[in-house]
């Protein structure tokens, strides 16, 4: 079983970044592929980014694409989200995940955290 907790969403003006943290314990957190995703008010959770077990293969959403960036620290058990050039659509709950399959598909995680909101004003 392994227990994801994010931190690091606030609030944040358009234009501006954030760095999201995931933070693992109770498993092998090297053996897993880790994806981040969100979920906007009114609407169904997104696929954003997802990172391979040993980070040498990542991918993005269109949406997210050459602004954000995934990275990981196996040693600290630990996946980051670094948020840039922001937008007042990247407004949403953002959820990371464990799996053992490097997926932009939902389907393929097993594991989630409870999420953190990020909040982008004009």
């Amino acid at each position: 079983q392994v227990h994801l907790v994010e931190s690091g969403g606030g609030l944040v003006q358009a234009g501006g970044s954030l760095r999201l943290s995931c933070a693992a314990s109770g498993g092998t957190f090297s053996s897993y592929a880790m994806g981040w995703f969100r979920q906007a008010p009114g609407k169904e959770r997104e696929f954003v980014a997802a990172i391979s077990w040993g980070g040498e293969s990542t991918t993005y959403s269109d949406s997210v694409e050459d602004r954000f960036t995934i990275s990981r620290d196996n040693a600290k058990n630990t996946v980051y989200l670094q948020m840039n050039s922001l937008k007042l659509e990247d407004t949403a709950v953002y959820f990371c995940a464990a799996g053992s399959r490097y997926s932009g598909s939902s389907e393929r995680y097993n594991y989630w955290g409870q999420g953190t909101q990020v909040t982008v004003s004009s």
